[in-house]
């Protein structure tokens, strides 16, 4: 008999998805899984409808619940707030996150949600991984699970921006992973390990960072399916890949070498690497195959990039859609095979 796993799920708002719990049969989830996607606007879920496969966002709405009259009672929709507020229950005021980055009355400084030059990059040796959660005031969920299970719970937060991994993963995660715009492998900090697990390290030798940017960015679908969106050439549009034009297929040939890993989370491959890593945490670090719930949260980024660069009617945000959908779907699909899924 497979394993339960809780699965939440999030556009910008928590969608969870339970399986009912009666006093004769307690059973805790054995995982919990939390994915937000970064700029997905409610709509996206039936403008896009009638292109997703089954197994992705469509089985999300069909088989759980699917909160149509959520909303957001603070003003700074941003990806920091957004994420600490999730996974804090409370607003920016309470938690402390009210902006990427803000001035300090006290100290005089700008400073960032999460950047913390007390630590150390694990994983490189730049500064991309001087982060950690000590400007989170409140508990996280994740937070809570450690505190109710005496940290027997294993809790790993990954996503290609240090906000979107560092808040999700709360104040005593076992892992926190976000993507090195450098080097286009996956880091931490030292606030968490003094160095990266095996099993990370071998995921960042595949380079698959290199494998997507060889290969180019075409279209997942015949191009006539993408009609609902905008002309895929448009003057709004930027022009990313230095290609002297803004539609598709996209290559990265002309972006300057050390500019690669920075143009690749504006396509759909920066989810990919996410959701490749997901899969890689889930099976290594055998999530939900213990005694205590565990806890995987996965935040998507890649469609924010998109949304700033390429607006919101674009070839290229429909696409992210319909790739994101298929990498959702296998990622459900991975979970079935390895511990089964009980939707509410």
């Amino acid at each position: 008999m497979k394993r339960n796993i809780f699965l939440a799920a999030a556009i910008i708002l928590f969608v969870i998805i339970n399986r009912p719990v009666y006093s004769q049969d307690i059973q805790r989830p054995k995982l919990v899984v939390g994915i937000v996607v970064d700029q997905m606007r409610f709509d996206y879920l039936y403008k896009y409808l009638p292109y997703y496969g089954k197994g992705g966002f469509r089985r999300l709405m069909n088989e759980g619940s699917n909160f149509t009259f959520a909303h957001y009672n603070y003003d700074a929709t941003k990806t920091a707030p957004g994420h600490a507020s999730i996974y804090t229950g409370t607003t920016p005021f309470f938690n402390g996150i009210i902006a990427n980055d803000w001035y300090d009355r006290v100290t005089g400084k700008n400073v960032n949600a999460v950047a913390d030059p007390n630590y150390k990059s694990v994983g490189s040796l730049d500064d991309e991984g001087q982060a950690s959660p000590n400007k989170l005031r409140s508990t996280t969920i994740t937070d809570q699970l450690k505190l109710a299970t005496k940290k027997r719970s294993k809790v790993f937060s990954i996503s290609l921006k240090n906000r979107a991994a560092v808040l999700p993963g709360g104040h005593m995660p076992d892992g926190v992973f976000w993507y090195n715009m450098n080097t286009g492998d996956f880091v931490t900090s030292s606030y968490y390990m003094k160095s990266l697990p095996k099993w990370v390290d071998e995921f960042n030798k595949k380079k698959l960072s290199d494998k997507y940017l060889a290969k180019g960015w075409k279209l997942f679908l015949p191009e006539d399916k993408y009609s609902i969106s905008a002309p895929d050439e448009s003057p709004s549009e930027s022009d990313q890949f230095n290609e002297g034009h803004t539609s598709f297929p996209h290559t990265f040939e002309n972006v300057k070498f050390e500019d690669r890993y920075r143009v690749l989370p504006n396509t759909p491959f920066g989810d990919d690497l996410v959701a490749e890593l997901s899969k890689a945490a889930l099976i290594n670090e055998n999530l939900g195959k213990g005694i205590w719930t565990d806890f995987l949260a996965i935040s998507f980024s890649s469609p924010d990039f998109m949304g700033h660069d390429y607006g919101t009617e674009s070839y290229e945000i429909q696409d992210a859609y319909l790739r994101l959908d298929a990498s959702i779907a296998d990622l459900l699909s991975t979970l079935d095979k390895t511990i089964g899924i009980f939707f509410f």
